[in-house]
């Protein structure tokens, strides 16, 4: 399979890293390296996203989206640094989500916003003691005159504590799962901010749904569709994420070979010394696969294929890969690697943070090993 870009690939490429160099690094770096973004700050940085059509990538034109394949969305996305791609991709994947499944009346009365921008919006499916199985999702909902009430907890929402609607992934009086948007200038919601070891300007949240009540008109979708969605938008968001690891590898990496060529010690670069070589081999084999295998599986998914198996390889392999790869980046920078004036350190621990959404590696391996098998290791 021939992964060569296309002039149009390239086009949008560079263009994408153009607004990241011009207009979205310096909102970045207005605001501490280590505490979230100010909401107006994360807006600014979605706008200009969306001018991009990143907001929307997986919408098609008739619907107000830029009808990109999602390899190419994974082209952009890999463009991006993990901070910015992760208060970006709740956004476009709870758009997706919202898409597939809503009313003609839904999607002309709440997309146009969200798609541009104007407004933040998040999905909220994790519960304290449900993360990789949604089918065992607790929060409950009823109706009751002219609303629907909502009663349960959220946890580890990105974007959670700046959204202004939440896609609420519930259950109904029937058992089954249903998504319900939860517009916080109609209905109160508790909503406490959750500090994390990286992508520290991101924000993750913990959500507190009592007796909110919730117009009618903001029920998403038929009563059964609530975990074939998920589903759908999972399958992209792990070879996503997996670039967004191939990202920050590939800047290490590109640091660490600098490094060597210009840093002496008896009497020459220590890129001649083989171990240093060793290193930086090992490290750009990673980076190759990682990326490679992750756009094999994006291109899966734009065929129409079955991609639950590669999708779930694509992500456990270059989150780990890369988490391996920028271990000796910092190893060939010596003491310098440890500062945080370098900012190794931080790729480190922002590289960590990625294995765990969208599926952590266990769950992903029983996944592969399902679509090898048939055999469902983690169901009766």
């Amino acid at each position: 399979m021939n992964f060569d870009l296309s002039s149009d690939q390239h086009m949008m490429r560079d263009a994408c890293r153009r607004v990241m160099a011009t207009a979205i690094q310096p909102i970045l770096d207005q605001s501490p390296i280590d505490r979230p973004l100010p909401k107006a700050a994360a807006k600014q940085v979605l706008q200009h996203l969306a001018q991009l059509g990143l907001t929307a990538a997986r919408l098609p034109e008739d619907a107000g989206g830029p009808g990109m394949t999602v390899l190419d969305y994974g082209l952009l996305c890999e463009q991006l640094p993990p901070v910015v791609a992760f208060i970006l991709l709740p956004q476009e994947t709870t758009i997706a989500r919202i898409h597939h499944g809503c009313s003609a009346e839904q999607r002309e009365r709440l997309l146009p916003e969200l798609i541009g921008a104007n407004r933040i919006v998040c999905t909220a499916a994790t519960e304290p003691d449900v993360g990789s199985d949604p089918r065992a999702v607790r929060t409950r909902i009823r109706e009751e005159k002219d609303s629907f009430v909502v009663n349960g907890r959220k946890m580890w929402i990105s974007n959670g504590s700046i959204s202004d609607v939440i896609n609420v992934t519930c259950r109904d009086d029937s058992n089954n799962l249903v998504r319900i948007l939860v517009d916080r200038a109609q209905s109160e919601v508790e909503v406490k901010e959750i500090s994390m070891m990286g992508l520290r300007q991101c924000h993750l949240a913990e959500m507190a749904f009592h007796d909110c009540r919730v117009p009618k008109e903001n029920l998403l979708g038929t009563s059964q569709d609530g975990a074939k969605i998920l589903t759908l938008t999972w399958l992209a968001n792990r070879p996503l994420i997996g670039l967004c690891a191939v990202h920050l590898a590939q800047r290490a990496f590109d640091a660490a070979c600098v490094y060597a060529k210009d840093r002496k010690q008896f009497g020459k670069a220590i890129g001649n010394f083989q171990l240093i070589q060793e290193r930086l081999a090992d490290m750009e084999t990673a980076i190759v696969a990682s990326r490679l295998l992750c756009y094999n599986a994006l291109a899966a998914i734009d065929r129409g294929e079955r991609a639950n198996g590669v999708s779930a390889m694509a992500k456990r392999f270059a989150v780990s890969a890369c988490d391996r790869a920028i271990a000796p980046a910092m190893q060939v920078h010596g003491s310098m690697g440890l500062s945080r004036e370098l900012g190794l350190e931080r790729m480190a621990r922002d590289v960590r943070m990625l294995s765990i959404p969208d599926g952590t590696p266990e769950i992903l391996t029983l996944i592969q090993g399902r679509e090898l098998t048939s055999f469902d290791a983690f169901r009766q």
